[in-house]
This record gives structure tokens, C-alpha cells and sequence, in this order.
């Protein structure tokens, strides 16, 4: 009895389950027939539409740009390409080279010391210490650019002066600032590199001489006042791991431990105020 009521349900569930998978079948041959069918009407639809003029409309035409290499003329050609050759990449360069002749070397420096000091690696981010030391150098930086702007730009640019002019006075108050904050020890060492003769005051100096002692010195200044920012953290740390070793919690990181400690004391003392005070008071010009 069993196998039979058993072998009737297993007949009905065929006669179900017949329907369904027919129309499945069907679903899937419609997909695959029509669809591509459908698309490419479509497609075909809208390539002779895209022919077709809408109106009057004007054509735009694209721009073709092309890239290659003819002979010259005449010398006075090839001089002009390695002209324009070079005034790019001094462009290029540009930024780099003016950031290099400011505050800004000694400010990023400094900030990224404050970072590494406390324990910090990603807080403050990167671009918020580069755009702070940015702004910073904009304060340190607006006299000599105002000069800069009074004797030379706009001069120039209102044709009582020509171009050599124009560089030299826009270049003094750039020197100035330079020769206010580099040492004479780095001054003298670049000047015994450079194998030229002792200069007998600041106009005989080179430009090219000046600007790579100027780097060094604003490096040294920058580090030494990282080991001053350096000093009590370094302090708070010896102080954690003295305590952790007495208690026996040699497995235990110091770092972990003294990381709030450390930001609790950098914020009780103001420590971004302080730290942004001591490097505008740097610079004798704020």
C-alpha cells in the first residue's frame, strides 16, 4: 500500500513539476533569441538617427591633435624648440624651487616633528601639517613678497622698467631674506665648494652659492629645534616603561601607554600654539 500512494505522489509531481520547467525553457530561448535581436535594432536605430542632420544645426568639429618631428629651417628654429623645452620645466620646477627660497622648509620640518614626537603617524594627516606650514609661510613670507610685488612686478608690469631690472628687484628682497637667516658656516662651505673668490660683500655672493647654504641652514635650525620638541615626550616615554619594567609588565608595549600621556601633556600646554609661536618668533621679520 505504502509503495503505491508513493508512486502515485512521485507521478503527480512529474505532471507539476512538466509545466513549470516548459515555460523556464521558453523563458530562456526568448532571452537568448530576442534580446540581441531587440539590441540590434536599437543600435541600428540610433547609428541613422546620429546620421541624420537635426535641423540646422552647425557641426562642431573635433580637433585632431597630432605629434611629430620635421626638419628645421633654420638654426634659429631648433633654438626656439629648446627654448620653449626649457621654460617648461623651469615652470615645472617652479614651486618647487620658490618653497625652497622661503620659511617653508624650516615649517614643514618642524610640524613633522611635532607628529613624530607624540606618536602620531597619520594624526594630524599629511595634508593638513603641508597646508598649515603653506599658510604659514604665507604670514612669514608677506613682507619680502610685498616688496617683491612694489619694486619689481609692479614696475615692470607698468613698463617704467625693463626685465633686467625687474629681476633685480625682485630678486634683492628674496637675497635679503636668505642672507638674514643663513650662517656663515654654511655660507662659507659652499663658497669654498664652488672654487670661486672670496667675496667682499653680499652683491659678490652668487645666487646659485647662497640658495644651497641657505637649505642647510634652515635644516639645522629645523632640527634642532625638533630635539628641543623631542625632549619632554622622550621623558614621558623613559617614565612609562621605567614604571612598567618595576611592575613586571615586561611584554606590555610603552608606546601603548605613554600615547595618551603624551597627547594629555601636549594638549594641557597648548603645545600647537606654543609650537607655531616659537617658529613665527623664529623669523626676526614677524
Amino acid at each position: 500500500m505504502k509503495n503505491g500512494l508513493s508512486g502515485k505522489r512521485k507521478s503527480r509531481e512529474k505532471k507539476t513539476l512538466a509545466p513549470e520547467i516548459k515555460k523556464t525553457v521558453a523563458g530562456v530561448l526568448l532571452l537568448v533569441f530576442f534580446v540581441p535581436l531587440l539590441s540590434g535594432m536599437f543600435l541600428f536605430t540610433s547609428m541613422a538617427a546620429a546620421e541624420e542632420p537635426v535641423g540646422e544645426a552647425p557641426m562642431i568639429p573635433i580637433p585632431l591633435l597630432q605629434m611629430s618631428i620635421t626638419p628645421a629651417d633654420s638654426p634659429q628654429d631648433v633654438a626656439l624648440g629648446l627654448q620653449i623645452i626649457a621654460l617648461m620645466t623651469v615652470l615645472s620646477l617652479a614651486p618647487a624651487i620658490l618653497l625652497m627660497m622661503t620659511s617653508f622648509t624650516r615649517l614643514l620640518i618642524v610640524l613633522g616633528f611635532v607628529q613624530r614626537a607624540i606618536g602620531l603617524q597619520q594624526t594630524p594627516p599629511q595634508q593638513v601639517i603641508v597646508g598649515l606650514a603653506l599658510f604659514l609661510t604665507l604670514f612669514t613670507m608677506y613682507p619680502t613678497w610685498t616688496q617683491i610685488y612694489e619694486r619689481g612686478l609692479a614696475p615692470f608690469m607698468a613698463g617704467n622698467i625693463n626685465a633686467e631690472q625687474a629681476w633685480t628687484e625682485t630678486i634683492t628682497p628674496v637675497r635679503d631674506f636668505m642672507f638674514r637667516y643663513t650662517r656663515q658656516y654654511e655660507l662659507s662651505l659652499m663658497i669654498s665648494m664652488a672654487n670661486i673668490e672670496e667675496p667682499q660683500g653680499r652683491d659678490d655672493v652668487p645666487t646659485r652659492v647662497l640658495i644651497p647654504a641657505f637649505v642647510l641652514s634652515e635644516l639645522k635650525t629645523a632640527f634642532q629645534m625638533g630635539v628641543v620638541i623631542y625632549i619632554p615626550f622622550i621623558i614621558v616615554d623613559m617614565v612609562v616603561a621605567s614604571v612598567l619594567l618595576s611592575m613586571g609588565m615586561m611584554m606590555l608595549p610603552p608606546m601603548m601607554i605613554s600615547l595618551p600621556f603624551k597627547l594629555l601633556l601636549f594638549v594641557m600646554a597648548d603645545g600647537w600654539n606654543l609650537v607655531v609661536m616659537s617658529l613665527l618668533k623664529s623669523f626676526a621679520n614677524v
